[in-house]
Order: C-alpha cells, then structure tokens, then sequence
C-alpha cells in the first residue's frame, strides 16, 4: 500500500491491543478506543499456550512473559473429594521443545499491561480511554465511529474487538443470543503461602460429576489463580466481574477436599459470573468492518484459548491487512483464514466440558478407569497438538 489505512479499534482488550501493536509494527496508523475510564484488568489468571506465546515473542514481548509468567513443572488431575491424584502429560514444561514456544501461566493483568505499554511505545496516544462506541456508518471510502459523549471519529478501516456484548456485531449482523450453560464459575486469587506444596509450582484439574477446578500459579508464582466451574440454575448474570463471597462459593462446593476448602478461604474477594455460550458467528467481516476474539467466537475456558484466539486474531488481522490493498478483500481473508479454527476450538472446547463432569467420577472404582483411558498421553496429544502447533506467524493469509 501506498498510504498504509488508519485502523480504528474499538475495545483495549487483549485481542484489541495485540492487534493494535501488530499493526503499529507494520506502520498503519492504529486509534484504540475503550468504554472503560481507566486501563485495568479484574485479576485473574490464564494460559497462554505456545500458539500464543509465539505471537507475543513476534511482537517484541518474549522479555516480559518470561519475567513474569510462570511455566508450571507438572500437571495433575484430582478427584473432587478424595484428593485421588493423576500425573498427566504435561505439555506446560515440554512446549518449547514440542512446539518451539513456552506454555505460560499468566496473571491477566501483567499480559494486559504488557500489550498497553508496547502500544504506548509506538505510539504514546494511541490509547483513548472513557469512550463508549454507540455504532458506525461505512460509506464505502471509510468508517465513522460515534461514541456516547457525542464525538465521532472516522478511520479506514474499523475493527471492533469489543467482547461478548460487541456494539460492531450486533450493528453487523444482529443480536446473538447467549445460551445458559447451567453452570457458574467462580474465580479468584490465593496467596502462595496458603497453598499446600504440591500445588505451589504446578497445574492441577480437580473433576467431579457437577463441577471442576483449574488450578495454577502466576505473577511470577506468587498468587495462585482458581476457576472453579459448578452446576446451578440460580444464578444467570453474565458479567464476570460481580464480585461474591467466601461462604457462598465455598457452600457450592461442599464435600470436596479440605485442600479445596482451604484455597477457597484464602480468595479473598472471589468473583462469579453464569457461563454462557453463543454459537460462532458464520461471518465477521463486512465492508471496512471486521470482528475480533469474543465479538465473533466467545467460548468456553475448558482447553485455555479464549486469549490464545484473541491474540492469534491480532496478528493475522495485521498480516492479512499487509497483503492486500483492498481493504474488504483484506478483511474477508483475514476470516477466512481464522473462522474454521476458531469455530472447532469452541466446539472442543464444549466436548472437554463434557470430560470434566462425567458420571464415572462418582464412584473411585470408575473414576480411576474413566481418567486412566481418558487423560492418556495419546489422548492428551488428540485434543492438544494441533492448538498448540499453529503459527500465527506463518499460516497463509
């Protein structure tokens, strides 16, 4: 391209910023535009698998990952009230020499804050914070956005990578409707010195027939993070940042370990939030407009790439827009080569739902034989290497 497009972004999530700084590196001029007054994620933990993490290294972030995630030693399953343990193949500690790039458990906001501070350095004002988009007009030549405060501003291209309840989707292609999965999730943060050992540098699955727990340590393995998911019909309130308390979460799971009700005491301010589930979106691209990350493919946390997708989307939104001059034919390569993938990691990521919450956990006898056949180390690879194995670096565009 001659003139490289102004990209609008609205949202300055982890998808909007790791598109955002993939771009700035290529020379287009990016504007990020956040609802939010200020910067900041709710803390919490997650994973970012190689697949990720090569994005992040191809984005100049290797340093910052590295000093302050952590890549787990081992990774256990646990029976929810007997403790019964399981080693399982862990990609975590082989992922640089399976896959070329490390497995990292990370706090959100340390990944957030990393990606907001490589968009600062490229370009210091890149970042608006306390503006609401309320919708668009695509004229064909470019994109006015409109926001709450009365302001407008108008780019090449727009991208909206404003989350599950997406502005830009539903102006695109209308309302889509969350599904109740049946199932709440609580999360939060414990002090590494109030976990027991064994659990202190590893990752850990605890199962059950109603409900599962993922375990693991971040902010360089001095929190350690708890998603734990349970069965209810009671609670339907989608935002994850409602904050809970310690009695009703530790009354959810009642009858688990004494390891389990011991790390619930120690949440401090646990969150909850209902799981819902759209059905991937068929299309995310139209005109000058583009979807991005939980706009186009929310999913659930069970195999850890809701981030992974959201960073992928970045930099293959960025590669797309690179090789074609055209921006709607840049755009629709850009779903191309993303949509088929992203819709059978969210549908995988139901199918390890199921896993996680089999009847066979109820009794020892058929626990022992369902993980023994279920978590083997073929099985383990079936679900896992082609994640794991994808560049976003080189895939075709």
């Amino acid at each position: 391209m001659a003139k490289k497009p102004h990209v609008i972004v609205i949202g300055a999530g982890i998808g909007g910023l790791t598109a955002a700084l993939a771009l700035l590196d290529r020379g287009f001029d990016v504007d990020v535009y956040e609802r939010s007054p200020e910067l900041k994620e709710v803390g919490a933990g997650l994973h970012v698998s190689p697949n990720g993490s090569r994005v992040l290294r191809e984005l100049g972030l290797a340093e910052r990952y590295l000093r302050d995630g952590v890549q787990p030693d081992a990774r256990y399953l646990c029976l929810w009230d007997s403790g019964q343990t399981w080693e399982i193949p862990n990609h975590n500690s082989q992922a640089e020499a399976r896959f070329g790039s490390p497995y990292l458990c990370l706090h959100r906001g340390d990944l957030h804050a990393m990606l907001v501070d490589g968009v600062r350095q490229r370009k210091p004002g890149a970042i608006h914070v306390a503006r609401t988009c309320t919708g668009f007009t695509d004229d064909g030549s470019g994109v006015t956005v409109s926001f709450e405060d009365g302001g407008t501003v108008r780019g090449d291209i727009l991208i909206g990578a404003d989350g599950i309840h997406s502005v830009i989707q539903k102006q695109l292609f209308g309302p889509a409707e969350p599904k109740f999965t049946g199932y709440i999730a609580w999360r939060g943060l414990v002090p590494m010195d109030q976990v027991p050992e064994r659990f202190r540098t590893s990752a850990a699955n605890w199962i059950s027939t109603t409900g599962s727990i993922t375990l693991y340590p971040v902010r360089r393995g001095e929190l350690l993070n708890f998603i734990g998911n349970i069965e209810r019909e009671d609670w339907r309130v989608e935002s994850w940042i409602v904050p809970g308390t310690i009695e009703e979460c530790a009354r959810d799971f009642t009858g688990w370990h004494e390891d389990i009700q011991r790390l619930i005491q120690g949440l401090g301010t646990p969150f909850k939030w209902g799981v819902f589930v759209r059905d991937p979106l068929q299309q995310w691209a139209k005109g000058r407009v583009a979807l991005l990350g939980d706009a186009c493919h929310s999913t659930r946390p069970t195999l850890g790439q809701g981030a992974n997708m959201a960073i992928e989307d970045g930099l293959i939104l960025a590669r797309a827009l690179e090789a074609y001059e055209d921006a709607e034919s840049a755009l629709s390569h850009y779903e191309e080569a993303r949509r088929p993938r992203c819709t059978q990691i969210v549908k995988k990521s139901m199918e390890q739902a199921s896993r996680r919450h089999a009847k066979d956990l109820a009794d020892p006898v058929t626990a022992a034989r369902y993980i023994e056949s279920q978590w083997s180390p073929d099985k383990v690879v079936e679900w896992y290497d082609w994640i794991y194995g994808y560049d976003a670096t080189t895939v075709a565009v």
